[in-house]
């Protein structure tokens, strides 16, 4: 263990010893573990809190990252402060990307500040394996990686699953955001609806400082939305052992959309930490209210229909004005670390949730490929959630001759509940509806829903144990990990009548293999598998004939990858080229029946990277090809899967003007090849391409260090279709959109 710290702060000291004033320390040390000092030392979360106060002195030390903590990783030298050197493993902790076998990247609070970003796919935009889309609701955000989608209830918070705001959720408490690419269930479990397939999604939260801070932002976004935010965090204690950081944000306003309006939210996040010499502990809580009145959905297709109609301008909204949405989610997690000896480490961790969910939706059904549509039934919908999460383990190193060994023990368990309630009225359009031109559509307004009643209950339970074996001075490691999994799942109709009673169990193994043949590259191969449970039957089939096992679970459904890449780590750049393929069951119905039916395979190369190829200019960004199909399905063999593009790129830019001072301009290119949205691959979306711009000013007024920010997203306005789910919804891009902000620190 001692040895690979060593080499790791060589490494990490040896990207640095460049460094030789604070302007190139504030754009590079966001969340470093390295520190700059003046008269004392500097930590890493304050280098991520940005303070642009000038020094004359700059010592730079080292502070070995510990693998497998809770301790984020530091970020990369060559990415402009926005990306990290990896991120957390599921029960293996937080780990560099360069010394496992799995593809991990990590974002940064920084980037989320630059990018202005209000929700997690906003934060996310730009990373070439993710694409956003919307799924089944007002306001789900999904998230696409690998050709499979990830819903927001599968998003973790440090490392624990069902905490999160599900359908939307503002980053403002993020200190990372860590994207896992690739199936998962050994490191992480079984996610709550199964969805963590082709990849997963983790916050960590932030942590005060060693230097007290206390930030203000002001923010405008078309059309007419305010928003102030606080940052503020500071230490106590002889050796600044204990720790709080408060972030907080209110806004209101409309949206660039048409009729969009009366948007609003709020997002507060507390975290409290203690560091001592042995004993490391947190607490994090937040809340998030948001309220959205009049914003647009996604779309319906219609069997019957010809063609994929084109996309409507931009800001045009086809949702309908009552549409309505409140969210509402308090949260909370407690994790803590103690080193027994120097070489073992006990871990735990235990969260809650609970969310408060009203929405009325309507959403057109296209019919004919001019736009035509019609609305079926508006709905209003009561749901609640609750939500208990736990981890607990043990880590540790030891040798057995020339071999390091370090293993993992850990025990993980979750248990949600969901409530529903809903009913349905009626619309009335005038005249004939079309997506390109909307007309009024009149709600007659459904009955009350009433309290809402136990829907389903699940209970996941598991244990792990894994060990990685270094050879070679830590040039050859390999691992092996099992976990055992048990998974119960329970529903009820509205009635409180049951419909389905599973429970089953599974083991999920992974293997893996890193080679290291210089310092700077990493070879690396795994294989590993996603467990989850089936999906629930539906009631009926498109015509409306019921299936006669409705309701039921089908059974536990088990999905593999195999994956192998090369990895770069140089002090300017970084990158990674990886070649994969996920196999999973396909779930259909077929006439009067439904169940697995075939399978899902999604074959890729993944290409990305970021570096400072020339002084002041950082580049970021790379491209995912996909070649997906389904296999041995009764009716659709060969054809498409719903929403997995063909290729999906990205280039990111960052510019610091030569003879200023403070000055950056930014740019983000995306290109989404053609999808398409059933599975039978007659409505095929098309191509896409969307430019942002911006422009950052870092200054001082009147000694007080200052930064503006100015970004438009979607510069050419192009309206397009931007992703379908399995659901049948199909969304649009957002429009044209102005953000200006301005943030002091006082």
């Amino acid at each position: 263990m001692r040895d690979e710290i060593q080499r790791r702060s060589r490494r990490a000291t040896a990207a640095w010893r460049s460094i030789g004033g604070w302007s190139a320390g504030c754009a590079l040390m966001v969340g470093s573990p390295l520190v700059m000092a003046q008269q004392g030392s500097v930590s890493a979360n304050e280098a991520d809190q940005g303070s642009a106060t000038a020094m004359d002195t700059v010592v730079v030390t080292a502070k070995a990252f510990v693998a497998g903590s809770d301790q984020p990783v530091p970020v990369h030298p060559g990415s402009n402060g926005q990306i990290a050197t990896g991120g957390r493993l599921g029960v293996l902790g937080e780990q560099d990307a360069f010394d496992v076998p799995f593809n991990v990247v990590s974002y940064t609070a920084k980037r989320v500040e630059d990018k202005q970003a209000q929700t997690l796919g906003a934060a996310l935009r730009g990373d070439p394996g993710v694409q956003i889309g919307n799924g089944f609701g007002n306001n789900a955000q999904t998230f696409h990686i690998r050709g499979f989608e990830l819903v927001g209830d599968d998003v973790s918070y440090g490392g624990l699953y069902g905490l999160l705001p599900r359908q939307l959720m503002n980053p403002i408490g993020a200190e990372r955001i860590e994207v896992f690419k690739g199936a998962s269930a050994f490191l992480n479990g079984v996610s709550p609806t199964g969805s963590a397939v082709g990849g997963s999604v983790n916050i960590e939260p932030k942590r005060a400082g060693d230097t007290p801070l206390f930030r203000t932002t002001l923010g405008y976004n078309t059309d007419n939305h305010r928003y102030a935010a606080i940052d503020t965090g500071r230490r106590f204690g002889d050796d600044n052992e204990w720790g709080v950081r408060l972030n907080a944000l209110h806004g209101t306003g409309d949206s660039p959309i048409n009729g969009d309006d009366d948007n609003r939210n709020k997002a507060y996040t507390l975290g409290l930490d203690y560091r001592g010499e042995r004993l490391r502990s947190s607490v994090d809580i937040g809340y998030e209210r948001d309220t959205l009145k009049g914003n647009r959905g996604g779309i319906y297709l219609n069997s019957q229909l010809d063609a994929m109609p084109v996309a409507p301008s931009a800001r045009t909204n086809y949702t309908p004005d009552w549409n309505y949405s409140r969210l509402e989610s308090t949260y909370g997690m407690w994790r803590g670390e103690y080193d027994f000896t120097d070489d073992w480490t006990g871990y735990a961790g235990f969260g809650f949730s609970k969310a408060h969910e009203f929405s009325r939706a309507g959403s057109p059904t296209v019919v004919r490929s001019n736009g035509d549509a019609t609305f079926g039934m508006p709905m209003d919908t009561h749901h609640d959630e609750k939500h208990f999460t736990y981890q607990t383990g043990m880590r540790g190193h030891f040798e057995t001759g020339a071999v390091n060994h370090a293993v993992n023990l850990g025990f993980s368990g979750a248990v949600s509940r969901s409530y529903n309630a809903y009913t349905f009225g009626s619309t009335e359009t005038d005249g004939n509806f079309n997506i390109h031109a909307p007309t009024d559509v009149t709600l007659n307004a459904p009955a009350s829903t009433g309290s809402p009643s136990l829907a389903s209950r699940t209970r996941a339970n598991g244990i792990s144990l894994s060990d990685t074996a270094s050879l070679f001075d830590d040039q050859l490691k390999l691992t092996a990990g099992v976990r055992y999994q048990q998974l119960t799942v329970r529903n009820w109709n509205l009635s409180g009548t049951p419909t389905s009673d599973f429970n089953d169990n599974g083991y999920t193994p992974m293997y893996g293999v890193v080679y290291q043949p210089t310092e700077h590259v990493s070879l690396y191969a795994n294989y590993i598998q996603s467990l989850q449970a089936g999906p629930q039957v539906p009631l009926s089939n498109s015509s409306g004939v019921p299936y006669p096992n409705a309701g039921q679970t089908l059974g536990i459904v088990r999905s593999k990858q195999y994956e192998t890449g090369i990895k770069l780590d140089y002090e300017k750049f970084g990158g990674a080229l990886s070649a994969f393929r996920i196999e999973q069951p396909n779930a259909s119905g077929d006439g009067n029946s439904y169940g697995l039916n075939g399978k899902k395979n999604v074959k890729g190369l993944e290409l990305s990277g970021f570096g400072e190829p020339i002084d002041g200019w950082h580049v970021m960004g790379g491209v995912t090809y996909m070649d997906a199909d389904l296999k041995g399905t009764t009716n659709h063999d060969g054809n498409d899967p719903i929403g997995v593009p063909k290729y999906y790129a990205t280039l990111s830019n960052s510019w610091q003007l030569p003879g200023t001072n403070g000055m950056e301009l930014t740019s983000d290119v995306i290109r989404s090849g053609s999808q398409f949205a059933d599975d039978g691959n007659r409505y095929r979306l098309r191509p896409w391409t969307r430019l942002d711009v911006g422009l950052r000013y870092q200054a001082s007024l009147s000694g007080m260090p200052m930064t503006l920010r100015a970004n438009v997203d979607n510069l050419t306005n192009n309206g397009y279709w931007e992703s379908a789910n399995q659901s049948g919804y199909v969304t649009m891009g957002t429009p044209r959109t102005l953000r200006l902000s301005a943030s002091f620190d006082l």
